[in-house]
């Protein structure tokens, strides 16, 4: 592009003088946001302090207590200060010091943000998996009511997507999640019967049957019914995918394997961007692995054992128990080959990556 004259009072160029400057979108986008700055500036009613607000990015302020699981240790949650700016948290003793150095940022950008949440109990929490070395750091916010709860869980959301709190969709994703709790409400005109007999061994997994008795169940499952007694058909089913899609665990399997140098067997969760390590004979959470730091993974067909390798020199091996190593081979390179795909592309179908990704020998 030829270089300019010298700049000019915006929007006070003479109509009769000619223009040299040949129009393009580079330019076009300039004049429209100059001509955005100058009315945002020639504001007569703008204060200074107004100013400056625009300026500055929107913050989250509010006490919220936090707990990082740690093995042999007790769950114990502890109460600071917290700061959310841009796409980072940090908390502080207390808020008088928080004008200081905070205890601990935490970037949350490419985390994930789990919600556990019981209305009835009025417990708000919120489980965050941070991006770390060495695989994942796990996290609960506990919130004081649903009101802070949406607002935290919906700041996280797009932090773990890279977006502040300015992003024009914060407000939408707290009304989505005020409408989520909101499912979780009782009906306060209905009553439960005690003398009513439910089968709960065949409402419930044997495991919640064990650790709860049938008088504990019955009113939590009376509660559900309420929630969803005077929907449709077709609206109860979508009720229960959005419930069973907001788990967890949702969409992730599991193998047991047994990892190279140990004597014990483990559990494998393979979910569509981590590799898990659990723990068999207590279920706790040993290690995570993102797949965005996996530089490769190699079968050995002989001795049937996966091996991969991450960023960072972080080498695992590992045989399966329960399923062949196929399988999990095939679990990494379809998650792999979707991770490649937008949702936007319109193109066909690369068979050749998809086949060489999740292929055994012929493809290897």
């Amino acid at each position: 592009l030829p270089f300019s004259p010298p700049p000019r009072p915006i929007n006070k160029l003479s109509l009769s003088e000619p223009q040299t400057m040949t129009s393009s979108p580079a330019m076009d986008d300039l004049d429209s946001a100059l001509q955005c700055l100058e009315v945002k500036l020639d504001g007569a009613d703008s204060s200074p302090q107004d100013m400056l607000e625009n300026l500055t990015a929107p913050e989250l302020n509010d006490y919220l207590k936090i707990f990082r699981p740690k093995r042999l240790t007790l769950k114990g949650y502890k109460q600071y200060w917290f700061k959310f700016k841009d796409a980072s948290i940090s908390y502080y003793k207390s808020k008088e010091e928080s004008l200081g150095e905070p205890i601990q940022q935490i970037n949350l950008k490419g985390c994930e943000a789990a919600p556990d949440v019981n209305v009835a109990g009025q417990k708000f929490c919120i489980k965050l998996l941070i991006p770390a070395p060495e695989g994942m750091n796990e996290v609960y916010l506990r919130c004081e009511n649903e009101e802070q709860y949406s607002r935290w869980m919906a700041a996280c959301r797009l932090a773990s997507k890279g977006k502040s709190l300015a992003d024009s969709s914060f407000q939408s994703e707290v009304q989505s999640i005020r409408s989520f709790l909101a499912m979780q409400h009782t009906n306060p005109n209905t009553h439960t019967d005690d003398s009513m007999s439910i089968n709960t061994h065949s409402l419930v997994s044997p495991r919640y049957s064990k650790k709860y008795r049938a008088k504990q169940l019955t009113p939590r499952i009376l509660e559900a019914y309420q929630n969803v007694a005077q929907l449709s058909l077709t609206d109860t089913l979508l009720r229960f995918l959005q419930i069973w899609q907001a788990l967890p665990d949702f969409g992730i399997s599991f193998v047991v394997v047994r990892f190279k140098g140990s004597r014990k067997d483990e559990v494998l969760g393979i979910a569509p961007n981590r590799l898990i390590r659990i723990d068999l004979g207590v279920g706790d959470v040993v290690k995570t692995w993102r797949y965005n730091n996996m530089r490769q993974w190699n079968v050995n067909w002989d001795i049937r054992q996966v091996a991969i390798e991450f960023d960072g020199n972080v080498n695992i091996a590992f045989s399966c128990v329960t399923a062949d190593c196929k399988i999990v081979h095939e679990f990494i390179g379809g998650y792999i080959f979707m991770s490649t795909r937008s949702h936007e592309q319109s193109d066909t179908l690369n068979e050749e990556l998809f086949h060489k990704l999740t292929g055994g020998h012929e493809a290897l």
